[in-house]
């Protein structure tokens, strides 16, 4: 009855005017795709359903998925796939760093799949392709978006030790909305990742938050208030958009001004930066982000 309700529900809501991405597979699209399956590469880009892509793309930029492309988690709003991985391949962190260079990436973003059946969670890959890209590309800022990692203080460290620029974990949604949207996840162990990591480093730490799963605008405000109380240094908002009909239905959308307002909200309550907007996801000019969260941002 549930599933039959949330198509239904689905189906009843138009996507706005305000809400399209640029689509644009000529320029640099094509080389970038080259590049990736040259090195036998994932990309959130891809298998996660970003209607950012191609913007993404013909701007030579990509983020990289790694751990595989096969999830051990099931989250209700997610693309990639789900089920029992593949062994780890020990070599993807030297190809990740590999076309990087080859890219000419200065700002490159590092996420995967969830590896519950790790014992580290994939922690010690993190770190081995963060030392591989900054072995082969000295310059380059080196953003890490990880899972939960079931909360160990242990696995944690193990990627902070390896000195990423930028280190972030999603919240996703407000913490009414984890049974139905993240059953797996915790809310509370996501935001000790945030602390844990600011408690014992001068990391630049990171979130997003979806919104148009149900929730109301007071609880994302509290969610934002829960995050700077950690001590996360910026923070991305963006439209849900559903992606695919087996995935959690989009309850609504929200307004460029209300995108606007949260941006304020953020301003106020003292993140580096806020990155709030329709189509804005975690890595979407992740380098802007970076570069605005240095610094006076915003001219106080």
């Amino acid at each position: 009855m549930e599933k039959s309700e949330d198509r239904s529900q689905k189906s009843e809501l138009k996507r706005p005017s305000w809400l399209k991405a640029r689509v644009n597979l000529g320029g640099d699209f094509a080389e970038v795709e080259q590049i990736l399956q040259k090195w036998s590469l994932n990309t959130v880009c891809r298998e996660a359903v970003c209607p950012n892509i191609s913007e993404c793309y013909n701007q030579r930029t990509a983020t990289f998925l790694i751990l595989g492309d096969v999830c051990t988690r099931n989250c209700a709003f997610c693309a990639v796939k789900k089920g029992i991985p593949r062994p780890l391949d020990f070599q993807e962190p030297e190809r990740v760093a590999q076309a990087v260079k080859e890219l000419g990436l200065y700002h490159v973003v590092i996420t995967s799949v969830t590896r519950d059946d790790l014992p580290d969670g994939g922690a010690r890959c993190f770190a081995r392709t963060i030392d591989e890209i900054k072995k082969n590309n000295f310059d380059t800022i080196v953003e890490v978006l990880i899972p939960d990692l079931k909360g160990s203080k242990k696995a944690l460290a193990i990627i902070a030790d390896a000195s990423p620029n930028i280190l972030g974990h999603n919240v996703e949604t407000v913490p009414r909305l984890y049974p139905q949207v993240r059953s797996r996840a915790n809310y509370r162990q996501s935001l000790t990742i945030i602390k844990m990591t600011k408690d014992s480093s001068l990391i630049t730490t990171k979130s997003g938050l979806m919104v148009g799963l149900g929730e109301e605008k007071e609880e994302i405000l509290t969610t934002m208030d829960d995050l700077r109380a950690v001590g996360c240094d910026i923070l991305t908002i963006g439209q849900y958009l559903s992606p695919s009909k087996q995935c959690f239905s989009i309850k609504r959308y929200y307004h460029p001004q209300e995108f606007e307002e949260f941006a304020r909200e953020g301003k106020e309550r003292g993140f580096k930066w806020i990155e709030a907007g329709p189509l804005v996801r975690s890595s979407f000019h992740a380098n802007e982000q970076w570069k605005k969260a240095q610094g006076n941002p915003y001219g106080l």
